[in-house]
Formats: C-alpha cells, sequence, structure tokens
C-alpha cells in the first residue's frame, strides 16, 4: 500500500514539474517571439533625421558598415535613443563614449578603438567624482585633507576603473579604408550608469584602503551612491 502511495505522489509530483517547465518553456517562447517582432519593427521603422543625417555624412567620407551589420542610420538611431534615456531620478542611464583608432587590420584597429572608449567612460567617472568630492567639500560637509585624498586616489585609477568594466554596449561599429590598406574603425559603446558607478567606487575604495586611509569606510556616504 505504502508503495502504491509513493508511486501515485512521485507521478503526481513529475506531473506538476512537467506542467510548471512547459509553461515555463511557452513563456521563453513567447517571450523571444515578442522581442523578435519589436526588433524586426525597429529595424523597418524610419531612423531619426539627425541619424540620417549624420549616416549620409559619414558615408560620403568613406565610412561604411561590416556585412551583416545594422544599417549605419539604425546604428546612430538607436545611439541617440540610448543617450537619452533616463532613470527615475532624471540621471542619464547610460555612459556613452566614441573613439577611433588605425590599424594594419579590421580587428586589431576596433580592439584600439574600444580600450580608448572605455578609457573614455572611466574618465567620465572620474570627473563625475571629482565633482562631487569637491562639492562636499565647497559646503563644508568634508575636510580638505579626505577630499585631496580621495581625489588623488581617484586620478591614479583611471586605468583600473577602464579594466573593471564588464561588457560593453555596442551601439555604433563602422569603419573606411585609408591609406590604401589599413582600417580605421569607429566605434561608439553604451555601458550602464549603475555599474559603471559601482565597478569605480570599489576600485577607489580598495585603493584608499591599500594606501591606509581610513576613508574606504565612509566612501559610499561620500559620494551618495
Amino acid at each position: 500500500m505504502k508503495k502504491i502511495i509513493f508511486g501515485l505522489v512521485a507521478m503526481m509530483l513529475l506531473t506538476a514539474s512537467s506542467i510548471t517547465y512547459a509553461q515555463s518553456s511557452k513563456d521563453a517562447s513567447k517571450e523571444r517571439q515578442e522581442m523578435a517582432k519589436a526588433s524586426k519593427k525597429a529595424l523597418n521603422e524610419k531612423a531619426s533625421k539627425n541619424a540620417r543625417k549624420e549616416a549620409k555624412r559619414l558615408t560620403k567620407e568613406g565610412w561604411k558598415t561590416t556585412p551583416g551589420a545594422l544599417p549605419l542610420e539604425k546604428q546612430l538611431d538607436k545611439s541617440y535613443i540610448m543617450q537619452y534615456q533616463y532613470d527615475s531620478d532624471g540621471y542619464p542611464l547610460y555612459f556613452m563614449a566614441e573613439a577611433m583608432s588605425i590599424g594594419g587590420n579590421y580587428d586589431a584597429a576596433k580592439l584600439q578603438a574600444l580600450e580608448l572608449a572605455k578609457h573614455n567612460i572611466a574618465g567620465q567617472i572620474q570627473t563625475e567624482i571629482t565633482a562631487l568630492v569637491e562639492n562636499d567639500f565647497a559646503n563644508e560637509q568634508m575636510e580638505q585633507n579626505e577630499a585631496a585624498s580621495i581625489i588623488r586616489t581617484v586620478m591614479e585609477s583611471q586605468t583600473l576603473i577602464s579594466q573593471s568594466l564588464g561588457r560593453l554596449i555596442p551601439v555604433v561599429e563602422t569603419y573606411r579604408t585609408i591609406n590604401g590598406q589599413n582600417k580605421e574603425v569607429l566605434v561608439r559603446i553604451a555601458y550602464p550608469q549603475n555599474a559603471a558607478k559601482s565597478a569605480a567606487k570599489q576600485v577607489i575604495k580598495k585603493g584608499l584602503e591599500e594606501r591606509g586611509d581610513s576613508l574606504h569606510k565612509k566612501l559610499d556616504k561620500v559620494l551618495g551612491w
């Protein structure tokens, strides 16, 4: 009798699990279909006037996209849209950066351009943190030596901040051939502001800690993130 009951319970659990899995798979499939539909709709929609104008200018200058990539005007349109996205507090959702590099081949030039763009984002974070610290000092919420210590650590950390950034969001990627064979690659990337600031804060906190500065314990309050 116990074996029969156990078997029935096992079958019921297996059935419930199968129904849950099937529903989950169905939901995931529906979500993918909706995303594909939205992507197709976005692709078929006409790019903004500014995007078309910039794409026309770049095309005249010899810039073009790789096979299979989105048309340049659509890439630029995406860039404008992301640039003007804000969170509930009115702050931009993304850090945006653009960089160009020249190399003997496409991959080398692209890699260097991406590194320069990441460094650009790290520089933007540095500027924002420095402004926050200087504002706290001006409002007498921080001692001069504390402000100087944080700013010094921030200025020394740009490379480490750049290296701490995770996966970038490629927004625009275009190239042209110069001097007959070299490739010049232009990239425009985005990186979520919250993720970038969190990564930078950890780098700065570690730098202060390694220097033996107790400010690392109250960095969260200083930066307000």
